[in-house]
């Protein structure tokens, strides 16, 4: 990678990868934005940005051409809460700007990363140890964008040879951007309220365990794959990549081995609950460890204690 394009490069993920990339890669790292989200602060002011909305394939290849761009990340969906609430526009932004994305690439020899989900497998796959391979079908607009998204990457991959490809993230947990709409977001709440000395009201059932991740992993994820030697990978899009899997309990309890008067009562989203309750408790990994070298440096307590000293940092 040289010249990069981040779409979506104010929101969860995009606004710190944009400026990681900045700091590893000496060419144009662009922030693209759309109207009413512009970058502020350090993003703004320590490289480019444009508006680039991803459902317009003008703007994008606009970008590609203005910044001679040669790797695209996509980063631009509405998160798994949102888009069932509005699952035209989940399609929309997810499919009809990723088919965009892929047609610029295409024409403009481009690599491209569009990050999928644990979202993407329903309630039929395997709960505990989820493969690479199984079935999937979800059961909610999210998760029908990321498995559409992955097939149709793949097609541009063999159709056209166009190098995609991609993760499927798990819970992303952040003491920079806060939380978005996603049906994991408890897991960073969970901490602010910590922090804040505030009673944490749960919205996800006791027992629930979902896969989650430390941005910092993350992020590494979505550099490590790009530079990965594309002979080496044989799944593309996308791989499964796992960090740490835990139910509200036992975040609960770590949190108060350092925050001993934090307290959690239950109240629980029945949206949020039913999309966390079809999705898998623990994805392997092992094509991500073996096709590219993938291995998170993050554990609960690692964490926990970096998103505390962080958040006392940025709220007190």
């Amino acid at each position: 990678m040289k010249n990069v394009l981040v779409i979506g490069s104010t929101g969860q993920i995009g606004s710190e990868l944009t400026m990681k990339l900045r700091k590893i890669y000496n060419g144009d790292i662009v922030a693209g934005y759309i109207p009413g989200a512009e970058p502020k602060g350090e993003l703004a002011e320590s490289g480019p940005s444009m508006v680039v909305d991803i459902t317009n394939a003008q703007q994008i290849a606009e970008a590609v051409d203005r910044y001679h761009i040669d790797t695209i990340y996509n980063l631009a969906a509405l998160l798994s809460a949102v888009a069932e609430s509005k699952p035209q526009l989940a399609w929309h932004i997810g499919i009809d700007g990723l088919l965009n994305v892929l047609e610029v690439a295409r024409e403009k020899k481009c690599a491209v990363f569009t990050p999928s989900s644990i979202g993407s497998f329903g309630p039929n796959a395997p709960k505990d140890g989820t493969p690479q391979d199984t079935i999937q079908q979800p059961r909610t607009m999210y998760g029908v964008t990321k498995v559409t998204g992955e097939l149709l990457s793949n097609y541009y991959a063999l159709k056209y040879g166009v190098d995609t490809r991609s993760v499927r993230f798990p819970g992303l947990i952040s003491y920079v951007t806060p939380p978005g709409g996603g049906t994991t977001d408890y897991a960073v709440d969970i901490y602010y309220s910590a922090v804040k000395g505030e009673l944490f009201k749960c919205p996800i059932a006791a027992g629930t365990l979902m896969d989650m991740m430390y941005m910092p992993d993350a992020l590494r994820a979505a550099i490590e794959i790009m530079e990965a030697p594309e002979r080496k990978l044989r799944h593309r899009n996308s791989f499964n990549i796992a960090s740490m899997s835990f139910d509200p309990e036992v975040i609960y309890h770590k949190i108060k081995q350092y925050v001993p008067d934090f307290e959690m009562v239950y109240e629980v989203d029945p949206l949020r609950q039913s999309i966390a309750d079809s999705w898998p408790n623990k994805l392997d990994d092992t094509c991500a460890r073996m096709e590219w070298g993938w291995r998170p440096q993050y554990d609960l307590d690692a964490m926990t204690r970096d998103m505390l000293d962080k958040l006392r940092k940025k709220l007190l």
